[in-house]
């Protein structure tokens, strides 16, 4: 039996994984968080704790596709063509605790289709 609730595996698992993924200037981190109805990405250089760029299902224009496998795929593209311009080809994936499945992969396919390196 697991200990503790999802919420709490989760965040131990994404722990787990945040101390050997650590994105710096060269190479940005790619977030991804899901809620129940909105999935988030935004990329992060963890040297001074900033975010380079954004971009989620909540925004006003991407309201109606939501936080289903349509929205991510809109989401990864977005966040890779706000990254691109912003000069950022690679960055490290970080699928904060969730299983690389469903959402998550189409979020980082369709970030991948759009030219990030990962």
């Amino acid at each position: 039996m697991a200990q503790g609730t999802r919420k709490e595996i989760r965040q131990r698992i994404h722990k787990r994984i945040r101390s050997r993924v650590a994105g710096t200037s060269e190479r940005p981190r790619l977030v991804v968080f899901r809620s129940l109805n909105h999935i988030y990405a935004q990329v992060v250089d963890d040297g001074p704790g900033h975010t380079l760029v954004a971009a989620s299902s909540a925004e006003k224009d991407l309201k109606a596709k939501g936080g289903n496998v349509e929205g991510a795929k809109l989401i990864g593209k977005m966040v890779a063509e706000r990254a691109k311009e912003k000069g950022i080809n690679r960055v490290v994936f970080d699928r904060g605790g969730y299983l690389y499945h469903g959402r998550v992969k189409a979020l980082a396919d369709a970030a991948r289709a759009a030219g990030l390196e990962f």
